[in-house]
């Protein structure tokens, strides 16, 4: 397959969104999902970018992404994150993730981060598969951890 691997433009974030949708659906949480493709594009292409992404197209159809954004460790400095990787199903196998992950790499690279980091399902052995076979550790004695929108709320109502 001939797919090229670009910098996404904001005539691209709709179909990015369904990217999105698409792997909430993998994840088993359809209804997860509440950004537009408006936000996207107001807080990828704004005044301050809040994500760097990389899309793959196939004859005009984007078919994957790479989304990520800077952080900072402690331990090592600039890192950046990344926060989905995500393949269409009819372009699993393709080469397209490889591709993708590449792209990041060689950016965060020409960054000079000392780590790009992101998150797995521990029940997505492909995905594990695929990234130990890069190269990447996955730290399975890290848990994640998070404060939602309402958890925010209500701890600062406690405070």
């Amino acid at each position: 397959m001939n797919y090229t691997i670009r910098e996404a433009r904001t005539a691209d974030m709709g179909q990015v969104l369904q990217l999105i949708q698409e792997l909430a659906s993998f994840e088993k949480e359809d209804n997860a999902v509440e950004v537009t493709a408006a936000d996207l594009i107001a807080q990828g292409f704004g005044k301050e970018k809040l994500f760097h992404c990389f899309v793959g197209v196939l004859e005009d159809e984007i078919v994957g992404m790479a989304l990520v954004y800077p952080r900072y460790s402690t331990w090592k400095g600039p890192v950046i994150h990344l926060e989905d990787l995500i393949v269409t199903e009819k372009m699993r196998g393709s080469g397209l993730g490889t591709a993708l992950l590449n792209k990041v790499v060689k950016y965060g690279h020409e960054l000079g981060v000392k780590r790009i980091s992101w998150e797995v399902l521990d029940w997505n052995e492909p995905a594990i598969t695929f990234y130990e076979n890069k190269g990447a550790r996955v730290m399975r004695d890290w848990d994640v951890v998070q404060l939602d929108e309402k958890a925010i709320s209500k701890y600062l109502e406690n405070i």
